[in-house]
């Protein structure tokens, strides 16, 4: 409603989109330059795309959101660029996980170069890169050369948990997926850049990929609206908490530990069909478990619910 009240320029000319950059830069304790576009898939690719030239390479886990459930998005912003995938526990990536990718690649024009390495903050199995984790990642980055970015889709999940500066959480990351939809805004996710000149490219990818929305200040004022007084931090702490109530009647049927929201937890075809003819919808995730995630407005009613049904199975 703020932003229908104050007409303003088109594009992201208008004064709450040109308010990212401060606003950003003030969380994270320095200089940043953020761009909002529509969704997550094009938050990761262009941002990507300031790092990975078309011949060039994307090291990531082998179960990361840009592999899985994108649909080659990353090879199509990137104009034929590829990803390297990695072998990682709980679907996060180690500087050995990295550099076992990087001893495959031989010298030379023959094989694709890695450009960049992208990781996610949680990851695709709800765990968290701790500070020292993503210092060892950049390390690595940082001494072969590569770019690194962070798919922060839930990302505020991960701070939450971290309970740390949100610089901590993104640790040297050069530009991170500022995940706004899944933490409760309709349609606008962010694209934080530490290096500010790299912004420019965005803004000229952006609108080549169909994302520079003319009413681009209805972008900005959700993602703001996130940021006013920690609402992005409170939303994810709701979140993770009713997760830890159904955490706790999963008990040992845990796969991964519960850190953010996020769980996956085995169960029988059996089981599964005992709890939806209780009324209960999830997902299936394989064979041996499914996949339990709660929002910022799950009712803890609910998830009590959902625990004590699982724990009676």
């Amino acid at each position: 409603m703020r932003a229908a009240d104050a007409p303003d320029t088109p594009y992201d000319t208008d004064a709450l989109s040109r308010e990212l950059d401060a606003r950003f830069s003030a969380l994270f304790g320095r200089e940043c330059a953020a761009l909002w576009v529509a969704t997550g898939t094009a938050a990761n690719c262009l941002a990507l795309a300031t790092m990975v030239e078309p011949h060039g390479g994307v090291v990531c886990h082998e179960e990361a959101h840009v592999e899985m459930d994108e649909c080659g998005a990353a090879g199509f912003y990137l104009h034929g660029a590829k990803l390297l995938l990695a072998e990682g526990e709980g679907a996060k990536l180690t500087p050995a996980d990295i550099e076992h990718v990087l001893a495959g690649i031989t010298r030379g024009v023959h094989q694709v170069p890695a450009h960049a390495v992208s990781i996610t903050q949680a990851s695709e199995y709800g765990l968290v890169y701790r500070p020292e984790e993503l210092a060892a990642v950049g390390m690595l980055a940082n001494d072969s050369g590569l770019g690194l970015h962070m798919d922060g889709a839930r990302f505020a999940n991960a701070a939450a948990f971290l309970d740390c500066a949100p610089a901590e959480a993104v640790g040297p990351a050069q530009a991170l997926s500022f995940g706004c939809v899944k933490n409760g805004a309709m349609n606008a996710e962010a694209i934080v850049f530490f290096d500010p000149e790299r912004a420019e490219l965005v803004r000229w990818r952006r609108k080549r990929a169909g994302h520079l929305q003319s009413k681009g200040r209805f972008m900005a004022a959700q993602v703001l609206a996130m940021l006013d007084n920690d609402l992005w931090l409170d939303n994810a702490r709701a979140a993770n908490t009713v997760a830890g109530v159904i955490a706790e009647g999963a008990g040992d049927r845990l796969v991964h530990p519960h850190e953010i929201n996020e769980l996956f937890v085995r169960m029988t075809q059996e089981e599964r069909k005992a709890l939806r003819d209780q009324g209960f919808a999830f997902y299936d995730w394989d064979d041996a478990c499914v996949r339990l995630v709660t929002s910022w407005a799950t009712d803890p009613d609910h998830a009590a619910a959902l625990a004590k049904a699982i724990s009676a199975l």
